[in-house]
């Protein structure tokens, strides 16, 4: 269930919106707006007949009466954007004594009934502190179901004034943090679905799905999300960054620190646009939580020197001009052994992560990222339309995105796979390999290993959701690869078109019950010899010509 809050000055506006049925002046408009929960005069004047607007205006009247019998002025600071400054500043004070929040499920989850509403809403307001059992005068309040939006959600609306019956204000401090902690209660209380408290990622609206229906293509959020995870999961540094993620063919620019243009502190990234039409941007936050540029430097290399080849390559891009080197660790070609090497530590990362509490979100975390990056790079070099790589990279990125990251230990040291991404983007085409095979098996392992670890945390739908990728795409696409072969200094990877048995029974028994104390299932490896090997992707690296 998700809670968005909102703060405004006028409960007649808001209760003339809630009950609106008008298409023309709103754009999320419903059928049949009605009462499911309220303060006790409220409902013992109303039924759960549709309200309208005669019947919002008369609601509005009483939820702010006691505000204006005792004149109680409820004002949060007013921020305005200073264009000269570029940020916000404060200017003043505002009314703000509506409080309004709407409570959605997933469109997955279907419908509540009314009685089912009106017990959460009831539950949601007293857990706010807005009612008699805080100890304090009530506030009074009403919950006003929506129905299905556009987007195939069923939610209620609360509307509260927050002048308690005594003309005492009520407090919102920590009013977000405590809406989120109340739905995760309520969702356990009720049987939803429980969203996690660890993890968050990016919606996108309406009007984003919409334009990629009508255009035939996908979203270009989602497309640049996985060009960039792909890019910064293959690059060393930060100037190898820039020089991937344009290589995609996608836009950059810089946002600099005031008064500079050699210190990057954002970025932003677009499709390069049709003729006569113009980009549209996006910040890397706005991607993901962890494809922001302070998130993304944390694996790369940092120094001096290569801050500043980075701060040449963005600017090199904010002006559109080709990139200043030309001879950069992108333009090489990894040899064999070094996919062997890869595929070593990745058998190693899956092994080890067996070992790490689940409660160590920020390792869980890096390994996610990692792994995703790869399918994300993976994705790019052989997919043209989104495909079962691109949805597997997608919904490991959700694991890689804390909600909080500060608050969370850095992540314990672990076999790196963070390289698989640029042998995957080093690939000199789209043919598919037996090297890539034996790789894919240890991704999927790794992948397996962050399935049990939500299932195991009692996060079901992170595991449902990756559990349903790795059978229903990932399974299927498997049939395609060439034969893996033992991995091995003297074999070569074979491109002998033949179903890879041992890929497709991972892919297909990965998810069966496993031994216990293990976080992972129990599956053969394809290499003879497993050794831990952290073939550095700033060195040259065994027959890797950089």
């Amino acid at each position: 269930m998700i809670p968005n809050i909102t703060r405004g000055s006028r409960m007649a506006g808001l209760m003339v919106y809630l009950a609106s049925t008008d298409t023309d002046k709103t754009k999320n408009a419903h059928t049949e707006p009605h009462l499911v929960a309220g303060d006790a005069a409220i409902m013992a004047w109303y039924d759960d007949g549709v309200l309208d607007h005669e019947d919002a205006v008369a609601i509005a009247k009483h939820l702010d009466r006691p505000r204006k019998a005792y004149g109680t002025s409820v004002q949060i600071k007013d921020f305005q954007w200073d264009a000269a400054k570029k940020q916000r500043v404060h200017v003043g004070y505002k009314d703000a004594s509506v409080w309004h929040c709407s409570l959605s499920l997933r469109a997955e989850e279907g419908a509540l009934t009314d009685q089912q509403w009106g017990d959460i809403a009831n539950d949601f307001v007293d857990s706010m502190g807005f009612t008699a059992t805080s100890g304090k005068a009530q506030c009074r309040w009403a919950a006003i179901n929506h129905g299905t939006s556009e987007n195939g959600n069923h939610h209620i609306h609360i509307a509260v004034s927050l002048v308690r019956e005594d003309g005492t204000k009520a407090s919102t401090h920590g009013d977000y943090k405590k809406a989120q902690q109340t739905c995760r209660e309520l969702e356990i209380k009720y049987g939803l679905e429980q969203l996690s408290t660890v993890h968050a990622t990016r919606g996108y609206d309406r009007a984003e799905k919409a334009t990629a229906v009508r255009d035939d293509r996908e979203m270009h959020r989602a497309s640049l999300a996985r060009k960039v995870r792909a890019s910064a999961s293959a690059s060393a540094t930060e100037a190898e960054f820039v020089r991937r993620a344009r290589n995609t063919g996608m836009l950059l620019r810089p946002r600099y620190a005031k008064n500079t243009t050699d210190v990057i502190v954002g970025y932003s990234v677009a499709e390069r646009p049709k003729p006569g039409e113009r980009p549209i941007w996006f910040g890397g936050g706005t991607l993901a939580t962890d494809l922001r540029l302070g998130a993304l430097r944390e694996n790369w290399i940092d120094t001096p020197q290569h801050a500043s080849e980075a701060a040449a390559e963005w600017n090199a891009a904010a002006r559109n001009k080709c990139t200043v080197s030309k001879t950069g660790p992108e333009k090489a070609t990894p040899s064999p052994q070094v996919w062997v090497e890869y595929t070593r530590n990745a058998t190693a990362l899956a092994e080890q992560l067996r070992s790490i509490p689940r409660d160590d979100h920020a390792t869980w975390a890096k390994a996610a990222r990692e792994v995703s990056g790869a399918f994300a790079a993976w994705s790019y070099r052989l997919e043209t339309r989104p495909g079962p790589l691109a949805a597997t990279a997608a919904e490991l990125s959700r694991t890689a995105q804390l909600r909080a990251p500060k608050e969370h230990s850095k992540p314990i040291a672990l076999p790196s796979i963070a390289g698989t991404a640029m042998l995957f983007m080093a690939a000199s085409s789209k043919s598919k390999t037996g090297a890539q095979t034996a790789l894919m098996v240890q991704l999927i392992n790794t992948a397996f290993a962050v399935y049990e670890m939500h299932a195991q945390s009692g996060r079901t739908r992170e595991a449902q959701r990756i559990r349903s990728v790795v059978e229903n795409h990932l399974a299927p696409f498997t049939a395609t690869m060439p034969k893996a072969v033992l991995v091995g200094a003297e074999q070569q990877p074979t491109t002998e078109s033949s179903v890879p048995p041992r890929a497709i029974d991972i892919a297909h028994r990965g998810m069966a019950p496993i031994r216990p104390g293990s976080a992972l299932p129990t599956t053969p490896t394809l290499t003879t010899q497993a050794k831990t090997h952290q073939p550095s992707r700033r060195d040259s690296g065994p027959g890797l010509d950089r």
